[in-house]
């Protein structure tokens, strides 16, 4: 059992007044202890925090005794530490970007189960799509999964062609947590496509509830690790050193800060570029120094989360 817990979640839901919600909830994060990122919209609350096991389940308790939350489902990981270094509650039009002209309350893709997800992606007839960013699924996927080169959400309208022939099927969407496929499964509705199901809760608790079966690779997460074994049945390394192309799955963002890609380097070619990804980065005067993990946090100068409640009231008042 590991010191810490790591909780993953969304819920679509009516929030009244967004503002003042934001603020009661960054106050309750900072009563718990908690660290992470969380974005509150008129249309909901998505986010990732951690914290010590008491602390994360009294959060849990709090959030779920909310009746615009009571269908909100936790994914909790295990962690050695804290997965952030700060705490940040934003205020935002979407909780998460996709400008795509749908509402998930009204109509989205058929929810699966992991257990169900599982017996059904190996259907003849049944398609994966992953609705991930092109460097999330680069270091991990499903098995036979089409992936899209796009860089958000927002960007799927772009890529409708590929898989315009496949209206016939049962597609059924993927993602981290479940949360871009509430959208992304409703547009797919909307463009047509009749037989449209969506993993409930994503990778994370397919890896969690069924086991990871079938899902090669790691999986890339917003926070310190980086990226996080899945697959606990038939794990496999499909993704490449970005450098030299041997075999590997540690994913690091680019040690200099002018570049910050996120690549996969194999540990040799990290110590010996120093964590870049190019030789050209090498040459960046602030290039940050690199300590095996390839994660860079924000400098927190001072920071606590106590003043980061206090300055984001200053910049709203302004």
């Amino acid at each position: 059992m590991k010191p810490y817990r790591v909780l993953l979640y969304y819920c679509y839901t009516t929030i009244e007044n967004p503002e003042q919600f934001r603020d009661e909830h960054h106050q309750l994060c900072i009563r718990l202890n908690l660290l992470g990122r969380i974005i509150v919209a008129a249309e909901g609350l998505n986010g990732t925090v951690s914290g010590s096991p008491a602390d994360c389940e009294e959060y849990m308790r709090v959030v779920k005794a909310d009746p615009r939350f009571e269908s909100l489902e936790f994914k909790v990981d295990e962690a050695d530490e804290h997965a952030f270094q700060k705490l940040n509650v934003r205020l935002k039009s979407e909780i998460v970007n996709s400008d795509l002209p749908v509402d998930p309350l009204v109509r989205t893709g058929i929810h699966l189960e992991p257990e169900e997800f599982k017996k059904m992606k190996d259907e003849e007839d049944v398609v994966l799509i992953d609705m991930r960013s092109n460097y999330e699924h680069s270091v991990g996927k499903f098995k036979g999964a089409i992936t899209f080169d796009m860089e958000n959400l927002r960007e799927l309208p772009q890529h409708l062609d590929e898989i315009r022939h496949l209206k016939n099927k049962k597609v059924i969407t993927y993602c981290t947590g479940g949360i871009k496929c509430e959208k992304a499964s409703a547009y797919l509705l909307e463009q047509g496509f009749e037989n449209v199901y969506q993993l409930h809760g994503g990778i994370i608790k397919y890896g969690i509830e069924a086991g990871g079966e079938d899902f090669d690779g790691k999986c890339y997460v917003f926070d310190n690790r980086v990226a996080v074994d899945i697959n606990q049945v038939n794990p496999v390394v499909i993704s490449t050193c970005y450098r030299c192309g041997s075999h590997t799955d540690r994913m690091i963002n680019c040690a200099s800060p002018a570049c910050n890609n996120h690549v996969t380097l194999c540990e040799n070619c990290g110590n010996e570029h120093q964590g870049t990804c190019r030789d050209e980065c090498k040459a960046d005067p602030n290039l940050r120094p690199y300590d095996g993990t390839g994660y860079y946090a924000k400098e927190t100068r001072g920071y606590s989360p106590l003043l980061g409640y206090r300055s984001q009231q200053a910049s709203m008042s302004h």
